[in-house]
Order: C-alpha cells, then sequence, then structure tokens
C-alpha cells in the first residue's frame, strides 16, 4: 500500500511537471517575487482591446463561435498561455512590454495556434500513455529493488537493488524527455499557425517574430550549455530562425499597426503603468515634458491613487474635454470618487461610462456600488436593476454579487439579500459560509421558486477538489 501511494504522488509529479511548462509563451523563470493582490485582474477597456485584438484571429482559426475568453494574470513578467479549450491567460507584463499592437496580436495567434491545434487535448493523451508506461517501470523496478535486497540481507549483493533503482529512473527520463520533445513540436506547430491566422487577417508576422527575437539573447545566456532535448520549447535561436524564415515570406510582413489602434494600446500601457506600478517608475516612464495622451492618462490615474483627488479630477476631466465619448476617462472619475468616499458624485460620471460603453457590466458594478454607498434609499430600485443586469453577464464576479447583496438588504428583501451574499462566498471559495448564507435563504423562499432552486444548488455544491 505505501508503495502505491508513492507511485501516484511520482505519477501526479511528472504530470504537474509537464503541464506546468506546457502550452506557454515562454519559461517562467525559476525563482521571482510573489504578485501582491488578487491572480487575475479586470478591467473593461483592457479586456475590449484584447477582445478586439483576437476577434478576427479567432474567426480565421474557426474558433470564433467557441466564447474565448481572455484572462488578465496579475504577473509582470511577460508570458500567455492557455491552460485549457476556452481561455487565453495574459500577463499584463506581456501588455505593459508590448510596444506595438502587432506585438501582442502575434503572442495571441501563437497561443490560438494552440488552441486551434487541440494541443492540451492531445497533450492529455501523451501523459496519460506516460503515466501507464511508467508504472509500468517501476513496477519492474521495484520488483528488482525487493529481490536486491532480500540477497544482499543474505549475499551482501547491492547489484540487484541498483539495477532496480536504474529500472525506475530510466524509464522515467526516457518518457520525460519523449513528452518534452512532444511540446517543443506543438511550439513550432503553434508559431505556423500563429503565422497563418496573421495572414489570413492581412496582419503582420513580424510583431510575432520581434517579441520572440527580443527574448533570445535573454533565454540564450539561461540556456548556454543546457541540453536541447530537455527544453519543453525550442531552443530560441533555432526558434527565432525557423519563424523568421517562414514569417519573412507573409506578404504583410512590413505593414504597419493603424495609429488609431497604436494610441489605443499605447492608453491601456499607460493605465497599466499607473496602477500597476510605483509612482516613481510612472513618471519615469511619462515625465511631465511628456504631454501625449497616454502620459497625461497615467499621471493622472497616479494621481488619484496617491492621494491627491483635486489634482487628478483637474488631469481627468482635461483628458474628457480631448475626447468627450470615451467611456474609460469618465469611469475613472467616478472610480476616483467612489474610492474617495464620495460615492454620490461618483454615479453621474459612472452613468456616463456605463452609457458610452453599451453597459459594461463591470463598469455597471461600480456605478451600483457608487449607488449603494450614497445610504439613500431613493437609489435603491435603481442599484438592484443594474447590479442585477451585470452579474447576469458576469455570473462570476464578486463585486456585483456583494453588492447586489447590499442593495437586497437595504430593500428589505431579506431572501434575495442572503442568496446574493451566498453567491458571493461560493465565488471567493468560502463554501463553508456560502452554505450557510443559501442555507438560511431556502427558509425565505417558496419551495421550488428560482431563488429557492439557486440556494439549493449552492448548499448541494461539492467544493473543487485540490
Amino acid at each position: 500500500m505505501s508503495f502505491q501511494i508513492a507511485l501516484r504522488k511520482k505519477a501526479s509529479a511528472l504530470i504537474a511537471l509537464v503541464t506546468a511548462a506546457a502550452i506557454a509563451l515562454l519559461p517562467l523563470p525559476a525563482a521571482r517575487a510573489q504578485q501582491k493582490g488578487p491572480p487575475v485582474l479586470r478591467d473593461t477597456e483592457t479586456e475590449q482591446l484584447l477582445r478586439e485584438y483576437t476577434r478576427p484571429i479567432l474567426r480565421a482559426a474557426g474558433l470564433e463561435k467557441q466564447n474565448i475568453q481572455m484572462v488578465i494574470i496579475n504577473d509582470s513578467s511577460f508570458n500567455a498561455f492557455v491552460a485549457d479549450g476556452r481561455r487565453i491567460f495574459v500577463n499584463y507584463g506581456a501588455l505593459l512590454q508590448s510596444e506595438t499592437p502587432n506585438q501582442i496580436i502575434g503572442v495571441l495567434a501563437h497561443e490560438t495556434g494552440h488552441l486551434a491545434g487541440g494541443h492540451l487535448s492531445k497533450l492529455r493523451e501523451q501523459l496519460a500513455a506516460a503515466q501507464t508506461q511508467m508504472i509500468i517501470a517501476m513496477l519492474l523496478g521495484a520488483g528488482a529493488i525487493a529481490a536486491g535486497s532480500t540477497q544482499r540481507s543474505s549475499a551482501g549483493n547491492n547489484g540487484l537493488a541498483n539495477a532496480g533503482a536504474a529500472a525506475i529512473s530510466a524509464p522515467q527520463e526516457v518518457i520525460r524527455r519523449t513528452l518534452l520533445s512532444y511540446q517543443r513540436q506543438q511550439e513550432e506547430n503553434a508559431d505556423r499557425a500563429g503565422v497563418k491566422f496573421l495572414t489570413a487577417t492581412q496582419q503582420s508576422p513580424k510583431g510575432m517574430y520581434e517579441t520572440f527575437k527580443r527574448f533570445t539573447s535573454e533565454s540564450l545566456f539561461a540556456a548556454r550549455g543546457a541540453d536541447p532535448y530537455l527544453q519543453s520549447h525550442p531552443m530560441p535561436a533555432e526558434r527565432v530562425a525557423a519563424l523568421q524564415e517562414f514569417a519573412s515570406t507573409s506578404p504583410y510582413w512590413n505593414k504597419k499597426d493603424d495609429p488609431a489602434l497604436q494610441l489605443r494600446h499605447d492608453m491601456v500601457r499607460a493605465k497599466i503603468s499607473a496602477f500597476m506600478e510605483r509612482p516613481e517608475t510612472v513618471y519615469r516612464r511619462y515625465p511631465q515634458t511628456n504631454d501625449s495622451m497616454p502620459a497625461r492618462y497615467a499621471r493622472a490615474i497616479s494621481t488619484y491613487l496617491h492621494g491627491d483627488l483635486r489634482s487628478a479630477l483637474a488631469q481627468i476631466d482635461a483628458l474628457i474635454q480631448v475626447q468627450p465619448n470615451n467611456p474609460y476617462f469618465y469611469e475613472v472619475r467616478g472610480q476616483a470618487l467612489l474610492e474617495s468616499g464620495k460615492p454620490a458624485e461618483a454615479i453621474a460620471p459612472l452613468r456616463k461610462a456605463a452609457q458610452l460603453s453599451n453597459n459594461a457590466p463591470l463598469i455597471e458594478m461600480l456605478l451600483g456600488q457608487a449607488l449603494v454607498g450614497t445610504d439613500n434609499k431613493a437609489y435603491t430600485d435603481d442599484a438592484v436593476r443594474i447590479l442585477r443586469g451585470a452579474v447576469a453577464r458576469e455570473p462570476e464576479a464578486v463585486l456585483g454579487f456583494t453588492q447586489l447583496a447590499m442593495a437586497y438588504g437595504r430593500k428589505g428583501d431579506y431572501a434575495e439579500a442572503d442568496l446574493a451574499s451566498a453567491q458571493a462566498a461560493y465565488l471567493r471559495g468560502d463554501n463553508k459560509t456560502a452554505r450557510e448564507l443559501a442555507t438560511r435563504a431556502k427558509t425565505r423562499f417558496a419551495v421550488g421558486t428560482p431563488g429557492w432552486v439557486k440556494a439549493d444548488d449552492i448548499v448541494a455544491a461539492k467544493p473543487p477538489k485540490n
């Protein structure tokens, strides 16, 4: 029994090792500082831009109807990856460090290549086969170790025991090399597929090439003397050379990004810098001598985040004068007021932001939070209406359910308040609290009503296994 437990642990470790390395743009550093804050970042402006970047690529790949989602990870390193068949994960560092839209679009095209190629399901098949082979090899090796131990006790001979240990380690090494070789081929295939999608959408693959080339010198130093067959991705120089060879034949190789798209890209980079970097870093990137829209945007956000509300509002209002139909300027204005304890003043700009953004649910949640935060019961019905619509389109947003619970509580609808609180707790991963609140909600709803059914689902839900 103890050997079977150890065997499962070793098999799981191998799968975890290979899966963690698989299907990523670039290997993650061996050690890095832990990021503070939530692992996933949400921002309507950034997510909308990423959706626009990926839409034509997904269409070219035949994945337009698959509802592929873009997820921004709270990590400053340059990386993007797919971990399932329905989401592309992008570190905010990749956005911040991409100087042109085409560079990040090339990364997204590469990741779409993994999705279109079904690499995740194929990798799982390889892992399953590897696990079976490893189990057989380890069983045979364990038998030899046991026999060697018995004979050693009587004859003082370590030969069989050593042979058994080799029988365990050698097949694992062969299997590991086979799997890593399979992953290298996947990366090459994703590169080629990405170039194909970019060409089909009349976009340049130069950005993909520039991005990979940029990391060649860094990766080459780390990989000097390394065994190329132990790399989960092709050796950087070889990969970049191969990419340049077939990407440079694209008729759109020298096509430039549209200036309006470049401006939007720079605005998002400025926003990310302002929210995620220290103010001194922001001002080095965007000094007062830089009068561009992205620089003014970054400085305005950084100013409100670090306490000077009056100056921040003046800077935001100046941006609004230049682009009066930009919903994200109104969103930042409302957020600055809301986070400075002025919810009533935040309502008007957040309503404008919601209107101009076609009622983006994340912005509507901020508006609902402002309405609830005023403590004015005249806003309660409006808050409930707005928040119910927002969570219907963003059913995994904790903020929406938290604010909805407060709005229902203010209205005196305690059944719905308990249910919304239970949903928020469930999304936070607090299953104990979620079940307690849902159980209480069930007693407040009539049996069989939609609210009762939702509460019952939470009570019956089993927490995910680790």
